[in-house]
């Protein structure tokens, strides 16, 4: 069993920062990659942030220059750094790890809101 704790979510206005963390454990070898993936009502859940092992980052465009994924491979634990937060990035922000061979999960999800 693999668990992914997400934590760090919350109200904040608009030009604000908040700090999203996540923890893996269990029956975990090998973490390939991490990232951070949203979804907003009525929209479909899509990439905010993802980091391999060996550091390779990628970024959605909406928040290119405004947040910073980072990773602590020891701790098994991925950060993501949310800053000049705007009203459009509210959503459920999922942690996501690919992991061992070909294995994929998601985390329950936490709740990033940002009032304008």
């Amino acid at each position: 069993q693999v668990q992914l704790v997400e934590s760090g979510g919350g109200l904040v206005q608009a030009g604000g920062s908040l700090r999203l963390s996540c923890v893996a454990s269990g029956s975990i070898f090998r973490i390939n990659a991490m990232g951070w993936y949203r979804q907003a009502p009525g929209k479909q859940r899509e990439l905010v942030a993802r980091i391999t092992f060996a550091g390779r980052i990628n970024y959605a465009d909406s928040v290119r220059g405004r947040f910073t994924i980072s990773r602590d491979n020891a701790k098994n634990t991925v950060y993501l750094q949310m800053n000049s937060l705007k009203p459009e990035d509210t959503a459920v922000y999922y942690c996501n790890v690919d992991f061992n061979y070909s294995s994929n999960l998601f985390g329950q999800g936490t709740q990033v809101t940002v009032s304008s």
